[in-house]
């Protein structure tokens, strides 16, 4: 078993329960450009590793409560017959040619959602200055789990669409359906926006790692190492995401997407890596100023607890003058 292997495993595990995505999109081209496996053996073995890897992460969110399980189930209807029908697509056209394409496609995607997420993040902030300005518009609890309507047909033709991609890459059933449901469903928090993309991508990577397995070229003991890496950290990553700051979780997608985006564009190892370590050092800094320019303070204030009947408030205690 390759440690080194292991150790990337662990650190796109990490990303995977962190931000429910990258799992394909990183741990791939790893594969491929840094450690020289072949592009086959790659994707074989990533599916499977992905398909024991991602049930550990959504545990965590389905103890938490933050998985829509209807969205999974419609997810899964289109998800898992065009994920096993991906192999036989990519064996029966060029498989190459298309992977390429796909794989430009969502890397243009993936840095469009990215962008999406600093805007939706700049309008939140100006949304928290009025409804702190004026407490009518307060119509949100921060931390509650919002409970949407499931919209069916676009919701299976996402699945088919992940799927079908899946299936040809390994690429997708993180990134790919994080952006859609994003579009689909706008007020889902971003635990729920995780937890739910991890639970459906259980069956989904499991049906494309099936066939691959029978038709693809699975590698043993490369699969062992990622496995030994990866569960450990889908597993730190997810008990961290389920419980963080929706802002924290929003800045790590911001960064996968933009790293997964370039990657998948052809752009160098080391420059995605300078991209990745400047949106580290920048984001926060950029953070502290928007949230200065809307005139909100750099912590929110906690809730404070509820009164017990028997606990008197601090104005019944002090005696009228």
């Amino acid at each position: 078993m390759d440690l080194w292997v292991a150790i990337a495993g662990f650190g796109v595990g990490v990303v995977v329960g962190l931000t429910g995505m990258g799992g394909g999109a990183l741990m791939t081209p790893l594969l491929v450009l840094v450690f020289g496996v072949p592009p086959l053996s790659a994707v074989s073995s990533d599916l499977v590793a992905g398909a024991i890897m991602k049930p550990f992460g959504g545990a965590v969110h389905m103890r938490r409560g933050t998985v829509d399980k209807r969205l999974v189930l419609w997810l899964c209807v289109g998800s898992i017959p065009a994920a096993f029908a991906g192999v036989f697509v990519a064996k029966a056209v060029d498989g190459e040619g298309m992977s390429h394409v796909i794989q430009s496609l969502l890397g243009a995607a993936l840095l469009v959602a990215a962008a999406g997420l600093v805007v939706k993040a700049w309008f939140g902030l100006r949304d928290q200055a009025r409804a702190a300005a004026d407490p009518s518009l307060r119509e949100v609890v921060e931390g509650a789990l919002a409970r949407v309507r499931v919209r069916i047909i676009p919701t299976v033709l996402v699945g088919a669409v992940g799927g079908l991609v899946v299936g040809v890459t390994s690429v997708g059933s993180g990134s790919l359906i994080v952006i859609a449901l994003m579009a689909l469903y706008p007020a889902l928090r971003p635990q729920q926006l995780v937890g739910t993309d991890l639970v459906q991508a259980v069956p989904l990577v499991g049906a494309a790692a099936l066939a691959h397995l029978l038709f693809g070229d699975f590698q043993l003991a490369l699969t062992v190492a990622l496995v030994v890496g990866a569960v450990p950290g889908v597993l730190l990553g997810a008990a961290v995401s389920s419980r963080a700051p929706g802002g924290l979780i929003r800045a790590a997608l911001t960064v996968v997407l933009t790293a997964s985006g370039l990657k998948l564009l052809g752009a160098s190892t080391v420059a995605v890596g300078v991209t990745t370590a400047v949106l580290v050092a920048l984001i926060p800094a950029v953070w502290v100023l928007a949230r200065r320019h809307h005139g909100l303070p750099l912590r929110t204030s906690p809730v404070p607890a509820a009164r017990t009947p028997t606990e008197p408030a601090l104005a019944d205690q002090v005696p009228a003058t």
